[in-house]
C-alpha cells in the first residue's frame, strides 16, 4: 500500500508559537498554497482519504476535491497542553528545559511527549495498511508526517526533526 502524506498549509500564529492541537487560523495565502498542493495531486486517484480533524488539514483536503476525508484524532498535531500559544520564549515551566532535553520522551506539561504522538500514528498505521487499499492519503501536521517517515524507516528518531516537511510538502511511504 502506498499512503501519501500531506502536510497542511502555513498559518497565521507568531513565529515560535506552541499551537500543536489548537484549531488556528491559515495564511491569507490558503488559496495560493492549496492550488498549489491540488496541482500536485491532480490525477491521482486515492481509495481512501483521512484527515486531521483540525480545520488547518479538513480545509486542504476540501479545498483538493476529498470532501468525505475520514477524520481520524490520531492525526492530530503534537498536544502541547498548557504550553499551547505560547511562545516558546515566553513559557516559564521548569519542564520546558527538560522537554528541550528530551522532547522524545518527555511530555509537555499537561501534553504529550513525541514518543506518545508516535504511538498513536503507528497505532494509525498499523490499523490502515491491513485494510484492502492499494493508494491512500492522509491530511496531516507536520509531526504526523515525522511519525510517518519513522514508521517507514526513511528516517531515524534522533535525525526526524531535521527532516520537517514543509507547509504544503508531501511525502510518500509504502507500507
Amino acid at each position: 500500500m502506498n499512503i501519501t502524506f500531506i502536510r497542511h498549509t502555513s498559518v497565521n500564529v507568531p513565529r515560535g508559537t506552541c499551537y500543536g492541537q489548537t484549531d488556528v487560523p491559515l495564511n491569507a495565502s490558503f488559496p495560493e498554497e492549496a492550488a498549489a498542493v491540488s496541482a500536485r495531486l491532480d490525477g491521482r486517484s486515492f481509495d481512501k482519504v483521512y484527515t486531521s480533524p483540525l480545520s488547518r488539514c479538513v480545509r486542504l483536503a476540501e479545498w483538493c476535491g476529498f470532501l468525505d476525508a475520514e477524520r481520524d484524532v490520531r492525526l492530530l498535531e503534537l498536544n502541547f497542553g498548557e504550553w499551547e500559544m505560547k511562545r516558546f520564549d515566553d513559557i516559564s515551566d521548569p519542564r520546558l528545559q527538560l522537554w528541550y532535553d528530551d522532547f522524545l520522551h518527555v511530555r509537555a506539561t499537561g501534553g504529550e511527549s513525541f514518543e506518545d504522538q508516535r504511538t498513536r500514528v503507528f497505532a494509525f498505521l498499523d490499523e490502515v495498511r491491513i485494510l484492502p487499499y492499494n493508494q491512500v492519503a492522509v491530511f496531516a501536521h507536520g509531526g504526523v508526517l515525522l511519525c510517518a517517515g519513522l514508521y517507514a524507516g526513511l528516517v531515524r528518531e534522533e535525525e526526524a526533526f531535521h527532516s520537517l516537511t514543509p507547509y504544503g510538502g508531501m511525502i510518500e511511504i509504502e507500507v
